[in-house]
C-alpha cells in the first residue's frame, strides 16, 4: 500500500476530476481504449507478415525487421515535441491529428512499389502515430482522479494489446488468401473505424490549460524530468520491458514458419491471439499494484517474462505458445505500471514526462527489434533468449535498486 497517503492527498485536489461512475468517466475509458488499439494495429502493422515481406520484396530478416524498428523509430523522435505541442494546443486535439494522419498514410502504405519507401511510409507512419502516446497518459492525468488513475491507464494499455493481437491475426489470414498488401489495406480500414470511435467517445477536455509555447521552459521542464531518479528509473523499465517484447514477437513468426513447426502465415498471425492475456494483465495491474505495490508488481513482471523465455526455448508448439504468454503477461503488467506511475510522478510537465516515457519505450522497441533480428540471424532463437534474459536482468537490477533506496530513505526518516 506505498501509495495510500498519496491517493488521499491528491483526492483533495482532483475531486471534480473523472472518477467511475461519473458520466464520462466510462466514454473517455473506451474512447483511449480505441485510440490504443489503433495506434498497436498500426504501429506493428508489418510485424506478423515479416516472412511474407522478406520473400516478396527479396529482403532479409535484419532488413525487412526495419518495417517494424523504423515505425517506432519515428515515434520514439516525434513523440516528446509532439507532447510539447499539446501542452500548447491540447491533448484531445493532438489525439484527433495524430489519428488521422496515421490512417491516411496507413491507406497509401499497401502500395508502396519496393522496400525502401515502405519503410520511409511506416518511419512517417510512427511519427503521425506518436501524438497518441504523447498525449494519451497526460489526458487521463488531467481528466481522471489520481486514485483510479492506474486502473485508467491499464485500460488503454491494453487497447493496445487488442489492437497489436486483432491487427496481427487479420493481417495473418488476410495475407496468406490475397496477400500482405491486402492485409496492411485491411488494417487501415480498421484503424479508421478507430479514429470514428474515438471522435465519438471522447469527452470534452475539461482540465486542460494550455501553456504557452517556451522552449526554454519546455528544456527545463525536460531536463527537471531526467534528474528525477524515480523517473529515470521507470524510463530504463519501459525500454528494458519493450526490448525483449519487441525482438520476440518482431523474429517469432520467421521461427514458427520454419521447421520443425512449419506453420502457414495465417496461423502464425493467428499466435497473436496471446495478446488477449496482455488485456488482461494491463487491465488487472492496478489491482497488482495495490497488493504488492509498484516495485512487487515489476519484480512478478520481471519474473514472469524471464520465465517465458527460457519456456519457449523447447522446439515444441505447445512450449513456445506457453512461453509467449508468460512473456506478454509480464511485459503488460510491467509496462502497465511503470507508464502509470510516471503519470503520477511527475509533478509538473505530466505530458513531458510521459513522452520521455514513450521515447525510452519506443526506444526500446525498435533496438530489441533490430537487435533481436540480428541475434537470430547469427545464433538462432537461443541467441535472442539470451539478449532477452540479460534485458531483465538489468531490469531486476534497476528495481531491486530502487527497493534499497526506499528502505535506506525509510530507516533514515525513522
Amino acid at each position: 500500500m506505498e501509495d495510500a497517503s498519496r491517493d488521499v492527498s491528491d483526492d483533495r485536489n482532483d475531486g471534480t476530476k473523472l472518477s467511475p461512475g461519473d458520466p464520462g468517466h466510462g466514454r473517455m475509458r473506451l474512447a483511449l481504449f480505441a485510440a490504443g488499439l489503433s495506434t498497436f494495429a498500426l504501429l506493428y502493422s508489418t510485424q506478423a507478415l515479416l516472412p511474407e515481406i522478406s520473400h516478396d520484396l527479396h529482403a532479409a530478416p535484419d532488413q525487412a525487421s526495419w518495417t517494424v524498428s523504423g515505425a517506432t523509430i519515428g515515434l520514439a523522435v516525434a513523440v516528446l515535441p509532439l507532447a510539447a505541442l499539446s501542452e500548447r494546443f491540447g491533448r484531445r486535439r493532438m489525439l484527433t491529428l495524430s489519428m488521422t494522419v496515421a490512417v491516411v498514410l496507413a491507406l497509401l502504405v499497401p502500395f508502396a512499389p519496393n522496400l525502401g519507401v515502405l519503410i520511409a511510409l511506416r518511419v512517417l507512419q510512427g511519427a503521425a502515430v506518436a501524438g497518441v502516446p504523447a498525449s494519451a497518459m497526460a489526458f487521463l492525468s488531467d481528466e481522471v482522479r489520481a486514485r483510479h488513475l492506474v486502473g485508467a491507464v491499464g485500460l488503454f494499455v491494453a487497447g493496445n494489446s487488442v489492437g497489436g493481437m486483432s491487427g496481427r491475426i487479420l493481417t495473418g489470414w488476410i495475407t496468406e488468401a490475397w496477400g500482405w498488401r491486402a492485409g496492411l489495406g485491411a488494417v487501415a480500414v480498421t484503424s479508421l473505424l478507430c479514429a470514428v470511435a474515438f471522435q465519438l467517445l471522447v469527452p470534452p477536455a475539461r482540465h486542460f490549460r494550455p501553456v504557452p509555447l517556451r522552449p526554454r521552459h519546455f528544456a527545463a521542464t525536460v531536463r527537471s524530468h531526467l534528474g528525477n531518479p524515480l523517473l529515470l528509473r521507470l524510463y530504463a523499465m519501459g525500454l528494458l520491458f519493450m526490448s525483449v517484447f519487441g525482438s520476440v514477437y518482431t523474429v517469432i513468426g520467421y521461427r514458427l514458419v520454419d521447421a520443425p513447426f512449419g506453420l502457414s502465415q495465417g496461423l502464425v498471425g493467428s499466435i497473436f491471439v496471446i495478446y488477449l492475456v496482455g488485456t488482461v494483465a494491463s487491465a488487472t495491474a492496478g489491482r497488482l499494484n495495490s497488493r504488492f505495490g509498484r516495485r512487487g508488481t515489476l519484480y512478478l513482471g520481471i519474473g514472469t517474462t524471464s520465465a517465458g523465455l527460457l519456456v519457449s526455448l523447447a522446439d515444441n508448439l505447445v512450449a513456445v505458445v506457453a512461453g509467449l504468454v508468460l512473456i506478454t503477461a509480464g511485459f503488460f503488467a510491467g509496462h502497465a505500471v511503470a507508464s502509470g506511475s510516471v503519470s503520477r510522478t511527475a509533478t509538473h510537465g505530466s505530458a513531458q514526462a510521459s513522452a520521455l516515457y514513450q521515447m525510452a519505450y519506443y526506444i526500446g522497441s525498435s533496438a530489441g527489434g533490430a537487435l533481436g533480428a540480428v541475434a537470430f540471424a547469427t545464433g538462432g532463437w537461443s541467441a535472442l533468449v539470451g539478449l532477452g534474459l540479460g534485458s531483465m536482468a538489468l531490469a531486476a537490477g534497476v528495481t531491486l535498486y530502487a527497493t534499497r533506496q526506499a528502505r535506506t530513505a525509510t530507516a533514515a526518516g525513522a
